[in-house]
C-alpha cells in the first residue's frame, strides 16, 4: 500500500463536500476519482498532496515514497526554452553527466595511483549514470514531448511566451519525466488531441508507479484504471474494476436504492393509514396500538431518496419541423489562413437521421468548417447546399451565440418571444438554473453553466440539423451520460466535433476523419474507427496523390505526401527505437559479464590456476571488444534518433 486516506472530512461554511472518506491505493495501482461537477474530487486530491487541510482524518503515504501532481490549471513560470525546461526535471543525470566529462577530462593528465583511484570512481559513476537511464534520457525527454503533442519546432519556443493549455502540457511532461511513486492527475486530457490521448493512455497504463486520475473522459478511464473512487453527495464509495464497469455496478446499485426507498415509502404510508383508522375508533385498546405504532415509526431509520439521471438535469431535444431526406451535401470545399492550408477541395453529404462525429488532430480546422457552414466565417472556394426545410441549430465551445451582458431569463426571452415566463422557467430549471439562478448575467457564468444555457437554447429551437462544436466540454459525467440520452433519441440529424472518445463512441452513427487536408470516411463508432483506422486512412490518402492533380491542388497534395513521409518517419524511428533497446540490453549483458570476471579474478583458488586465468582473460578481451562495439552502435543509434 502506497497510500492511505482515512476518515476524511471537509467542510466549506455548512457544505459538507466529503463525509467520513475512506479508501487505500496500493502499488502499481491506478485508480480514478470521478463525481458530478462540485463534488469535491479537486478538492480531494489538495487534501491527499497537503495544498489543503481536511477538517477530521488523516493521510499516508508509504516510507520514503514521492509524489507528482498537475492541478487543472497552471501558472508555469520560466525563461527556459520547452525542452530545456522539460531537460531540468532529470537534474541528477545531468549533473551525473557533467561529473563523468570532467573525470574524462582529469584522466588525460593524471597517471598512476591517482589515475587508478579515478578510475574506479569513474567505474562506479558510469554504473550509477546507466542504472539512472542516463543513456536514453535525452530520448525520453524527446519521446514524451512529442507524446504530448509538441512538434521539434515547438522545442526551442519561450515558455512564458505559452498559452495556458501549452503550460499545462510541458507541466504534465516535467511530472511524467520526474518518475515519482504516485501520480496524482486533475483533468489530465484537457489540452490534449486524441492522439496525445492515447499515447498518455499507454504511458499511464505501462507506469510502473501508481495513478490517481480526476477525469470526465470516460473512455480514457476505461482503457487506465482498475478502481473508481465515487464522491456522491459527499459520500466516498470505492468500485472495482474501469469506469464501465463502475457504471454497470453503479446502475444495478442505484436501482436496488430506489426499491428499498420505494417499499419504506410504501410502508410508511400503510402505517400512516392504520394509525389514522386505530385513532378513528376512538377506543382506549385502539389508541394505545396507534400509539405504539407511532413509536415504531419515529424510530425508522428514513432512507434518502437516491438521485436519478433525471434528478439532475432533463434534456429533451425534438426538432419542431421535419427536414428532407437530403439534409447537406458539402462541395469542393477549401480554406487557408495566412498561406497555411488548412483542407483542399472535400466533399460529404449527411442525410436525415445521421449523427456524424468531425474528428481530427488540433488545427485541422474542424472548427472551421462547422463555421463555414453556419456562414460564420466564408470558405475560399467550393458550395454548401442545405436540403428542404432544414434549419440549423448551432452550439459554440466559445458561446459566442450568448450575449455576457444580458441574464439567462433575458438570453431566452429575446431568443423566444413567444414564451410566457413560466415556459421560460421551466425551461431553464431543466438545466439545473432555478429561483435567482436565472437573473444571474452570462458574463457571470462558468464554462460548463454557459454550455447548459446554449443547450437550452438549442432545446427551445425549430432546428432539425444541430450543428455542435465540443458539447462535452466542461460537463460532468452525468451531464455526458444525459447528452447522449438526448441525442440518441434525437429525430433529427446531427453533425458535431469533439475529443470525448466515449460520447462519440456512444453517438455517432457515422465518422469523418479530417486528416492531411483531406476527409475519410467511417461507417460506424470510435470502436468501428479504431479498428479501420490505418488501412482506410492510408488508402484514401494514398489514392488522392496522383500525377493527374492539378496544379491548384499542388499545396494538398504535398501535404499528403508530407503525412505519407511522417507515417514512414514513425516506422523508422520505432525500429532505430527497437534496436536500441536490443543494444542496450546487449550492453547490459555483457557489462554482468565482465563484473562476473572481475569476481572471480579476485578469488584466491583461481589465483593459483594459471589455466583458468588465461580463459577469463581472454574472454574478458573478447567483451571489451564486443563492447567497445556496442557502445559505438549505441551512439550512432541515438544520434540517428536525436
Amino acid at each position: 500500500m502506497v497510500l492511505s486516506c482515512s476518515h476524511i472530512s471537509k467542510s466549506f461554511g455548512t457544505d459538507e463536500i466529503i463525509k467520513d472518506a475512506t479508501f487505500n491505493i496500493e502499488d502499481r495501482e491506478k485508480a480514478a476519482i470521478i463525481g458530478i461537477n462540485g463534488a469535491g474530487k479537486s478538492t480531494l486530491l489538495k487534501i491527499i498532496v497537503g495544498e489543503l487541510s481536511a477538517d477530521q482524518g488523516e493521510v499516508a503515504f508509504a516510507k520514503d515514497s514521492t509524489y507528482g501532481y498537475l492541478a487543472q490549471h497552471q501558472n508555469l513560470s520560466s525563461d527556459n526554452s520547452i525542452y530545456d525546461e522539460v531537460l531540468s526535471t532529470r537534474q541528477d543525470i545531468l549533473s551525473m553527466e557533467a561529473s563523468i566529462r570532467r573525470m574524462e577530462e582529469d584522466m588525460n593528465n593524471l597517471s598512476g595511483n591517482e589515475l587508478d583511484t579515478l578510475m574506479e570512481q569513474y567505474t562506479r559513476l558510469t554504473h550509477d549514470f546507466d542504472l539512472a537511464g542516463g543513456y536514453a534520457y535525452r530520448s525520453e525527454v524527446t519521446g514524451v514531448l512529442k507524446g504530448l503533442g509538441f512538434g521539434e519546432n515547438d522545442f526551442s519556443l519561450n515558455v512564458n511566451t505559452l498559452s495556458g493549455g501549452q503550460k499545462t502540457r510541458v507541466a504534465l511532461s516535467k511530472l511524467l519525466l520526474s518518475k515519482p511513486d504516485i501520480i496524482l492527475l486533475d483533468e489530465p486530457t484537457n489540452h490534449l488531441d486524441m492522439n496525445s490521448i492515447s499515447w498518455l493512455e499507454g504511458f499511464l497504463s505501462d507506469y510502473k508507479g501508481s495513478v490517481i486520475i480526476v477525469a470526465h473522459d470516460r473512455y480514457f478511464l476505461d482503457k487506465i484504471v482498475s478502481k473508481v473512487i465515487e464522491i456522491d453527495n459527499g459520500t466516498v464509495t470505492t468500485f472495482s474494476g474501469n469506469y464501465t464497469d463502475y457504471a454497470s455496478k453503479k446502475a444495478v446499485l442505484r436501482n436496488m436504492q430506489l426499491k428499498a426507498y420505494m417499499n419504506q415509502q410504501r410502508e410508511i404510508k400503510h402505517q400512516e393509514e392504520v394509525i389514522t383508522k386505530l385513532k378513528q375508533f376512538n377506543r382506549e385498546k385502539s389508541i394505545k396500538r396507534a400509539e405504539s405504532r407511532e413509536k415504531m415509526l419515529d424510530k425508522i431509520q428514513i432512507l434518502d431518496k437516491p438521485s436519478t439521471l433525471n434528478d439532475k438535469m432533463n434534456i429533451r431535444l425534438e426538432p419542431g419541423i421535419e427536414s428532407g431526406n437530403d439534409v447537406l451535401k458539402v462541395t469542393g470545399l477549401s480554406k487557408a489562413f495566412d498561406g497555411n492550408r488548412l483542407f483542399n477541395n472535400i466533399s460529404f453529404e449527411i442525410k436525415k437521421g445521421e449523427r456524424v462525429a468531425l474528428i481530427g488532430n488540433n488545427g485541422t480546422g474542424k472548427t472551421t468548417i462547422l463555421k463555414i457552414l453556419n456562414g460564420i466565417i466564408p470558405a475560399d472556394s467550393g458550395v454548401v447546399e442545405l436540403g428542404s426545410n432544414v434549419y440549423i441549430g448551432y452550439y459554440d465551445q466559445e458561446h459566442h451565440v450568448l450575449d455576457p451582458d444580458k441574464t439567462l431569463f433575458q438570453e431566452i426571452q429575446d431568443a423566444y418571444p413567444d414564451l410566457n415566463n413560466t415556459r421560460i422557467r421551466s425551461t431553464l430549471a431543466a438545466f439545473l438554473f432555478t429561483g435567482d439562478d436565472v437573473f444571474k448575467y452570462i458574463r457571470e457564468l462558468s464554462g460548463g453553466e454557459k454550455g447548459r444555457v446554449s443547450l437550452a437554447k438549442l432545446m427551445l429551437s425549430n432546428a432539425n440539423l444541430l450543428i455542435l462544436d465540443e458539447p462535452t466540454n466542461h460537463l460532468d459525467i452525468t451531464s455526458k451520460e444525459i447528452l447522449e440520452n438526448a441525442l440518441n433519441s434525437y429525430t433529427g440529424t446531427v453533425l458535431y466535433v469533439s475529443h470525448d472518445r466515449y460520447f462519440i463512441n456512444s453517438t455517432a452513427t457515422r465518422i469523418i476523419e479530417l486528416t492531411a487536408n483531406t476527409l475519410v470516411n467511417y461507417i460506424g463508432n470510435y470502436d468501428y474507427y479504431l479498428e479501420k483506422k490505418d488501412i482506410l486512412t492510408a488508402a484514401v490518402i494514398k489514392e488522392s496523390v496522383s500525377p493527374t492533380d492539378s496544379d491548384n491542388t499542388s499545396v494538398s497534395s504535398n501535404t499528403k505526401e508530407q503525412w505519407l513521409s511522417s507515417k514512414e518517419e514513425q516506422a523508422r524511428l520505432k525500429k532505430l527505437k527497437n534496436n536500441l533497446a536490443r543494444v542496450e540490453e546487449q550492453i547490459s549483458s555483457i557489462e554482468e559479464r565482465l563484473k562476473e570476471i572481475d569476481e572471480e579474478y579476485m578469488n584466491p583458488d583461481i589465483g593459483s590456476n594459471t589455466g583458468r586465468l588465461m580463459e577469463l582473460h581472454k574472454e574478458k578481451e573478447e567483451l571489451d571488444d564486443k563492447l567497445n562495439n556496442l557502445y559505438e552502435q549505441w551512439e550512432e543509434i541515438s544520434t540517428e534518433i536525436g
